[in-house]
């Protein structure tokens, strides 16, 4: 379970910090942190505490949890019908922020002549691109690839020097996966 990621949330959505909190449940912030991150898992009376402290019960993130998607199934007729919005892009996750924990993935439907920017805030990550349909330009480090439908790529993340382009003349579809 991740109840870790449900505490931040409720805590973020009640704009209290990690200090508060720890103060208020009698532990450390280190520890809540490690919570949070789902790294180390409270006793019950923790827990507790920790829930009373941001002001919701202890059954209310269990249920919660409970909720959590485990499996998330995107089938190719998705990417048939996609509307796109005015960024020329459009990106379906496979898990929602909150039960991302090591790695992020989604499938990405990109039209002609758009771009997708690397992935804002992230350090020193690898990540995948697979093109499942059409083709993509990958521009990683000042270096320009060519990727068409099949076509794959691992690398690490230069965060400021990195954009995927559609060049062509039809939709292009990529599964992209990158660690957090």
């Amino acid at each position: 379970m991740n109840l870790g990621s449900i505490l931040r949330q409720k805590r973020k959505d009640q704009k209290l910090t990690l200090k508060t909190i720890a103060e208020k449940a009698g532990i450390s912030e280190g520890f809540l942190s490690q919570v949070e991150n789902d790294v180390s898992s409270p006793s019950v009376d923790t827990l507790v505490n920790i829930c009373n402290a941001v002001g919701i019960e202890a059954g209310e993130v269990f249920k919660e949890a409970e909720k959590q998607e485990r499996l998330v199934v995107i089938r190719k007729s998705d990417w048939e019908e996609v509307e796109l919005p005015a960024s020329g892009f459009s990106t379906r996750r496979f898990f929602s922020p909150e039960n991302r924990k090591i790695i992020d993935s989604s499938i990405i439907a990109i039209e002609p002549e758009k771009s997708i920017p690397a992935r804002k805030n992230v350090k020193n990550t690898q990540e995948v691109l697979c093109v499942l349909k059409g083709s993509v330009e990958l521009l990683h480090g000042g270096e320009s690839y060519q990727l068409f439908e099949g076509d794959s790529v691992h690398y690490w993340s230069i965060q400021q020097r990195e954009v995927i382009s559609n060049r062509s003349q039809g939709l292009a579809v990529v599964l992209w996966v990158g660690t957090l």
